[in-house]
């Protein structure tokens, strides 16, 4: 090709069009990414690979993942198309001649979805090892625009205080420092990581470019069960975005490829909408983690859980606490009871001794398995939560299982608040936790683990890897392919992803796992904006999120926090045996509302009325879409007005037709509709704390 030639690469299909500029003196850029047909238009120059290697760094000083001496090198190889199984792939091949590497970009989408999943593949073809400190999964240029008129969106993330989301300008992070005076790229980065395995911990695993003026907006997650960075910078020809698993500068990894071998990033999906803002890139993004998902029968079912833990028994079973809940459970609609934390435990002090998993002989005098027997009586499915990952500082398991069985440092086992972690790249770690799973599954009838994860081991282990991180990501790698093996021996089972609440909420777990446990938060009145929140970070149907009505409170607060659940994946708890019985036909009341929205729930996107949540908000909401309805849930928390003003322009200029789902036949509340602002007038006299969901139907 020659020098001055530009080739154009187009790929995608009805829901995604991509467009990659191919020239033979420079890298590969991405040029146009977008939800349907484009005319190609900025000139962009960020490779769509960068790869750090410690003998070259990069070809600009800075602390980014742009402009790395390899990826400027990088020349285009060649590429090829395919499609099969209701997705559509690109490979783009690259090789640098100097160092010796290449490098293979796979773009995947799902047919007619506005979304892609970006991976890259480093291989050494050269004679000599390369170390390999940072390899991007996805590097592109922000379809030339400039810092000064986009938008960023990210969510902090804590225990108790999940998927709060921020929305700033970018150049609050980025000053704007005049870069085509200088004519240099900038050095400045605004980067978000997460360390050791709660891929949550800090930041959600996720984020988010976004055009003021027209909308157009790129929505990204990293679908990582480990550590994770992600950035944006500016450049002369405008923003960029680089999102990668772990690196050496963030996490201590790196990986040595002798010749022959090769590398694979952690995938990320980028979901795109062209005038839609944030809630269009959702939606796509909401279609393209549907693609995702692993096929179990649980998804068409989504049975309603009832868990004993949140502000119940709080990890304190036992047999004759156990059987009124579980009638009281089955009453309200329930279909499935998982007994939690405390039900192998003999001593009363069990956090530093879990790892057998064997059922508790003092709290169950006639065994286990009279508790199971009374859920599966009611024709519910009998659900334990387990900890798989730790063997508790004083476990029998500590010393029955080889100390290369758990992850190390210097020789030394980590612990972390009275726990080993174990490596589930050693058989002998991976036949312990089978040997559970089965016998719990087999022996006692357990169809439903929650799968918790309460302790983080850090940057990683030095045992049988080039780094600390090496070491991690392997391990990471090897539990995913452990839960895979759990769901294909047992292919009805249904596991929850509950890591201390939230703590490792991505779509490696997720794409896997069927639920997500969303919060531990314990209050019911700071519950609501992470519930409203969820279904950006995740699925709605796969949000459980905790609903805890209890007999202390009044009937509004009982609506309040059932409402907190009716809109996800409904996970219920609370002391529903001591409720009045016109307490408890309010619940199930709410059960039956939600079990009736499940359908919806499968192929609804979300919206948010009122914007994304603040954790203060008085007013909160969320509406689910479907081509015939919207499903709205409104909190009114303490210190409100009566009024908000909630914002449809997916229903402009329709009549509505407002329902008042739940709690029915309640006063207190009232709704107007005005099809011409598309504007939702709604006025709630009731005291706060009061909620309400509403139908909204177009006719």
């Amino acid at each position: 090709m020659p020098a001055d030639v530009v080739e154009i690469l187009r790929w995608g299909h009805s829901g995604l069009s991509a467009v990659l500029e191919v020239q033979p003196d420079r890298p590969v850029a991405l040029r146009e990414l977008a939800a349907g047909p484009v005319t190609v238009r900025a000139r962009v120059s960020q490779p769509v690979v960068e790869v750090l290697v410690p003998g070259e760094g990069r070809a600009r000083a800075s602390q980014r993942l742009s402009e790395t001496a390899v990826g400027c090198r990088l020349r285009y190889a060649g590429a090829e198309q395919s499609s099969a199984d209701g997705w559509h792939e690109l490979r783009v091949r690259l090789r640098d001649e100097v160092s010796g590497l290449a490098a293979e970009l796979t773009l995947r989408s799902p047919d007619g979805v506005a979304a892609v999943q970006a991976s890259v593949r480093v291989t050494n073809v050269g004679e000599q090892p390369v170390l390999l400190l940072a390899v991007t999964s996805f590097a592109a240029g922000f379809l030339g625009l400039p810092a000064a008129e986009l938008d960023v969106l990210y969510g902090d993330s804590d225990w108790l205080g999940e998927s709060r989301w921020t929305g700033r300008p970018l150049t609050d992070h980025l000053a704007d420092l005049g870069l085509p005076g200088h004519g240099q790229h900038g050095k400045g980065v605004f980067a978000l990581t997460s360390t050791g395995t709660w891929s949550s911990g800090r930041h959600v695993p996720m984020g988010g470019l976004s055009e003021r003026r027209t909308g157009r907006t790129w929505l990204w997650q990293i679908e990582h069960n480990g550590a994770w960075r992600w950035e944006a910078g500016d450049r002369l020809d405008g923003a960029y975005v680089a999102l990668s698993g772990p690196t050496d500068p963030d996490h201590q990894w790196s990986e040595l490829l002798a010749p022959g071998e090769s590398f694979i990033t952690v995938p990320v999906g980028v979901a795109v909408s062209d005038d839609g803002g944030v809630e269009g890139a959702a939606a796509a993004l909401t279609a393209y983690r549907r693609a995702l998902l692993r096929p179990h029968p649980d998804r068409p079912a989504l049975p309603v859980v009832f868990n004993d833990y949140m502000n119940t028994l709080m990890g304190d079973p036992t047999t004759d606490k156990l059987l009124p809940l579980i009638d009281a459970a089955a009453a309200a609609g329930a279909e499935v009871f998982c007994v939690d934390a405390g039900w192998y435990d003999d001593g009363g002090d069990w956090w530093d001794s879990v790892g057998e998993w064997l059922p508790s002989q003092t709290r169950f005098p006639r065994g286990l398995e009279e508790v199971l027997a009374r859920i599966a009586g009611h024709g519910m499915t009998a659900g334990l939560w387990l900890e798989p990952e730790v063997i508790g500082v004083r476990s029998p398991m500590a010393d029955k299982l080889p100390a290369e069985a758990f992850l190390q440092r210097g020789g030394v086992r980590l612990a972390e608040h009275g726990r080993h972690h174990l490596d589930l790249r050693h058989p002998a770690a991976v036949a312990h936790l089978d040997q559970v799973v089965d016998r719990l599954v087999e022996e006692l009838g357990i169809g439903y683990f929650k799968l918790d994860y309460n302790v983080n081991p850090g940057a990683g282990t030095d045992v049988g890897a080039t780094s600390v991180g090496a070491g991690l990501l392997a391990h990471n790698r090897a539990h995913l392919a452990w839960l895979e093996g759990v769901l294909d021996r047992h292919p009805r089972l249904v596991l929850e992803n509950c890591g201390s609440g939230a703590m490792r909420m991505d779509y490696a777990m997720l794409s896997r796992l069927q639920l997500q446990s969303t919060s531990d938060q314990q209050d019911f009145l700071r519950y609501p904006p992470i519930a409203v929140a969820a279904p950006l970070s995740m699925l709605p149907e796969q949000a459980a999120n905790w609903a805890y009505p209890q007999p202390g409170m009044t009937d509004e607060e009982i609506a309040f926090t059932m409402c907190t659940g009716i809109l996800g994946r409904l996970y219920l708890s609370g002391n529903l045996h001591r409720m009045a019985p016109g307490q408890l036909a309010l619940v199930r009341e709410g059960v039956r509302l939600h079990q009736g929205l499940r359908r919806d729930l499968l192929r609804a996107t979300p919206c948010w009325p009122l914007g994304l949540p603040g954790w203060d908000d008085p007013w909160l909401a969320l509406g689910l879409r479907t081509e015939h309805v919207t499903h709205l849930g409104i909190w009114r928390r303490p210190g409100a007005g009566e009024r908000t003003v909630l914002r449809l322009p997916h229903l402009s200029g329709r009549d509505v037709r407002v329902e008042a789902a739940y709690p029915a036949g309640r006063e207190g509340w009232s709704a107007v509709w005005n099809p011409r602002t598309a504007e939702l007038t709604v006025t709630a006299t009731a005291p706060a704390p009061t909620a309400r969901i509403l139908h909204l139907r177009p006719h």
